[in-house]
């Protein structure tokens, strides 16, 4: 009996003892109950952290299509020069009808270059492959070709000029030394197509593109070249230039 009237009076002795505590008790109470709250609440972020973990998966590299474009920012391959020193002798004439007058000779000693090489701005990822279960490089290049000629100007001179009889020829040096560096530079790139200057670019592009490529990471670097197409001219230059 006594036990009964202990468990009534169990709420009245909470609120009694709570009064007593005044309001420095009701802030502990409410700081208790906070403390518990939030540290359900951080065990339940902690889980849900958990749940939606995101993980970061290590990063695939393309490895031929990284090649492709580290070969293509080369841009142009010169991997042959060829050089010669020549002299083209030119002409014009003065008429009247069809009597001439009189004629100018020029000789020009001129140096030339032209370079040949691969425009690596034409590979594609087709043009890349990796074979063997990836222990082998495949890269296929485009035909070579003629990048540039040109004639040194500062190394080019006339050696010899020539009106003619009482000086009767036209006075016309700078056409006669512009028509001369044209025709240098057909001469010199005729002289190179002979030499084989595409199929030594071709040569020459294997060598340094194996090179370029040796620390892919690939045990084997196979460089396939393709057949140039027809070189320059088959015509001879010009040594006369249109009639004055």
């Amino acid at each position: 009996m006594r036990d009964r009237r202990s468990l009534l009076h169990l709420p009245f002795n909470i609120l009694r003892t709570t009064l007593l505590l005044g309001s420095s008790g009701i802030a502990i109470l409410f700081l208790v109950a906070f403390w518990n709250v939030g540290q359900f609440g951080w065990q339940w972020v902690q889980n849900m952290g958990g749940w939606l973990k995101v993980e970061t998966q290590e990063p695939e590299v393309d490895m031929p299509t990284l090649v492709m474009q580290q070969i293509r920012g080369v841009s142009e391959l010169t991997t042959t020069i060829f050089a010669m020193e020549t002299v083209v002798p030119v002409s014009q004439e003065r008429q009247i009808g069809d009597v001439v007058l009189g004629r100018s000779s020029l000789l020009y000693v001129a140096y030339g270059e032209v370079r040949a090489g691969i425009d690596l701005s034409q590979i594609t990822p087709e043009s890349v492959r990796e074979e063997d279960e990836g222990d082998r490089l495949v890269v296929t290049l485009p035909a070579p070709q003629i990048l540039d000629k040109k004639v040194d100007v500062e190394r080019s001179k006339i050696y010899d000029y020539d009106r003619g009889f009482l000086n009767l020829g036209p006075n016309t040096t700078p056409e006669l030394v512009t028509f001369a560096q044209r025709q240098t530079l057909d001469k010199i790139l005729l002289s190179a197509c002979e030499q084989g200057i595409l199929k030594r670019a071709n040569d020459q592009a294997d060598v340094a593109l194996t090179q370029f490529l040796g620390n892919t990471g690939y045990a084997t670097i196979d460089i396939q070249t393709t057949a140039p197409e027809m070189c320059g001219s088959a015509a001879k230059p010009a040594t006369t230039a249109p009639e004055g």
